[in-house]
Order: structure tokens, then C-alpha cells, then sequence
């Protein structure tokens, strides 16, 4: 049974609803360090993956702000509106036990995270080594560039469907 699939309780659950969130600076994809981050921009982010989404059968919708408070507003907003996130805290990973408490708050009730870095952060400087967010998350993509960005979407999907397994088993 996948997460479409009508149960014994009732018909097909609706597709999965899927937000994808971008932090600080990566507005500036693109634009910025191209070295690191590449010449693909967030509109083309955002584009690949809720075009990836629709293929996969969910709905993807997009976000990003250079503001903490705005990204934990993003985040509670999730409950009984979003079914998963896919979220690229840029910087914040480092150092956000804020975002790290929203994300905990959402997770705890069914909503599975994946983080998300274009980069290596282990191959980069000391202090982005250490993420104060994925703890709280059900998974970390790193270093695979863009293409990232469809394995953290295909893992929280999967997390979605075994999460709405579980509760249909119930």
C-alpha cells in the first residue's frame, strides 16, 4: 500500500503537500559563489522540484527568507496544511536551536523534515560541520549539489507514506 492507496478505512488519501523552504541567502542562488553553489537559481530550485513533486504525484510549494522568525512562522504553518518539509536552513543549521525547536514541534506531530545543503558541509570550514537542525529531522542530504534537492524530496515522500501507513494501521 503507498500513501494513494484507498485502505479498508476509507478512500485515497489526498497527495501529499509538500513545502519546500529555503533560508538565508539563498535568494542569491545563482549569484552567489558559484564555486559552491553553482549557476542554478532558486526559481530553478524551486521549479525542478515541484515539477519532480508533480511526477511523483505530490504538491510542492516553495518559500525562502532570509528571516528567522519568518522561517519558524513558515514551519508552524505546516500543522494541517503540510504533509512533509524539505528545508535548506542555509547558515541557520549552524547555529538556530529556534528553528531546531520549531522543527522538533512539528516533527513531534507527524511531519516529517529532510535538510537539505547544496554543498559538502563536512568539506567545508569547522564551524558547518555541525548541524543544530538535523537532529530533529528525519534525515540530512549534503553535498550533492542541486540534485540534492530530489533525494531529500523522494525521502520525505517515503517518510510520508510509511508515517500514513502506520496511522492507517491503527
Amino acid at each position: 500500500m503507498n500513501a494513494n492507496s484507498p485502505s479498508a478505512a476509507g478512500p485515497a488519501a489526498a497527495p501529499p503537500r509538500v513545502l519546500l523552504l529555503h533560508g538565508p541567502n539563498l535568494n542569491l542562488l545563482g549569484e552567489r559563489d558559484r564555486d559552491t553553489y553553482g549557476s542554478t537559481t532558486l526559481k530553478d530550485v524551486e521549479e525542478r522540484t515541484a515539477a519532480l513533486g508533480r511526477e511523483l504525484g505530490a504538491e510542492v510549494h516553495c518559500a525562502q527568507s532570509n528571516s528567522e522568525g519568518a522561517l519558524i512562522d513558515l514551519i508552524h504553518a505546516t500543522r494541517g496544511s503540510d504533509d512533509g518539509i524539505v528545508f535548506n536552513p542555509g547558515a541557520y543549521a549552524h547555529y538556530s536551536y529556534a528553528l531546531r525547536d520549531a522543527l522538533e514541534a512539528v516533527t513531534g506531530l507527524g511531519i516529517p523534515c529532510v535538510e537539505v545543503h547544496i554543498s559538502n558541509v563536512h568539506a567545508r570550514e569547522a564551524f558547518r560541520h555541525t548541524s543544530v537542525t538535523a537532529p530533529v529531522c528525519q534525515g540530512m542530504v549534503s553535498g550533492h549539489g542541486i540534485f540534492g534537492y530530489d533525494l531529500a524530496l523522494r525521502s520525505v515522500l517515503h517518510r510520508i507514506a510509511e508515517w500514513r501507513e502506520a496511522r492507517a494501521a491503527r
